[in-house]
């Protein structure tokens, strides 16, 4: 094993949700691998975002997309833009999520169907644009963000549950037909990490007592801690790695 197993460079990642975060965070950490990196999120600023200073100044390209996942119609469009460009995409970062809290009983149709076009419809779609173009070329590294959730049902957030449950399903399905093809597909499994999705989380000072105290490590995580598991899983270290979903939760599901 040596580094050169983890060097990126000349690579080109699409990474969704880029904007912040854990995309962000993920970004980051594959541009300082030697990626150039394509960022795609809802909000994102076309001059001066984060995601593009943070990879520049490791001395990658970034190119971003500001587009909103919840559209069909622009999810096709952007995967056609991913597939038709002069250079082949080699990582695919399926990342972008949302999350919707209401007891199952008071759970909209509208939120359930927002949730699960983002965090499920939308990766699968782009997933299967993009691999297609990787089977052709026999080679391609495909991440998907899950979630504790992939295992376990939460509390107030059915679709979001749900979603990620498909999304560990599918990691294992695509993986099943495409690891004999040369592209891997598995997915990270954020554990309880300080974002913007968890705020309530940890404004609530029970349930965040509650949280800390079932974590082994003893903290939540930071969006930091993904960036080398990404590394891993995009790189030529993991080229016999397919399907899995690798925890990164302080111990929690080992508890």
């Amino acid at each position: 094993m040596t580094a050169a197993m983890f060097d990126l460079t000349g690579k080109l990642a699409v990474v969704t949700g880029a904007r912040r975060g854990i995309g962000l965070a993920i970004a980051d950490a594959l541009a300082a691998a030697g990626a150039d990196i394509i960022a795609v999120s809802a909000h994102l600023e076309p001059d001066g975002s984060e995601v593009a200073r943070r990879v520049t100044a490791h001395g990658r390209q970034c190119e971003v997309r500001a587009v909103d996942l919840a559209g069909r119609e622009a999810v096709a469009a952007l995967a056609a833009d991913l597939t038709s460009g002069q250079r082949p995409v080699d990582i695919l970062v399926n990342n972008a999520g949302t999350i919707a809290r209401a007891p199952a009983a008071e759970h909209s149709d509208e939120d359930w169907d927002h949730v699960l076009a983002v965090d499920l419809t939308a990766p699968f779609i782009l997933a299967r644009e993009v691999g297609r173009a990787m089977l052709a070329r026999r080679t391609g590294k495909i991440i998907f963000t899950a979630s504790l959730l992939s295992f376990q049902g939460g509390i107030t957030v059915p679709g979001y549950a749900a979603a990620k449950s498909g999304i560990a399903g599918l990691t294992r399905a695509l993986a099943n037909e495409w690891a004999a093809h040369g592209v891997n597909v598995n997915a990270i499994v954020p554990g309880y990490i300080a974002t913007d999705n968890n705020q309530a989380l940890r404004d609530d000072p029970r349930r965040n007592a509650a949280i800390v105290d079932r974590i082994p490590a003893g903290r939540w995580g930071t969006p930091a801690d993904l960036g080398g598991v990404a590394v891993f899983l995009a790189s030529a270290a993991s080229d016999y790695v397919h399907g899995t979903l690798v925890p990164v939760d302080g111990g929690w599901l080992g508890r």
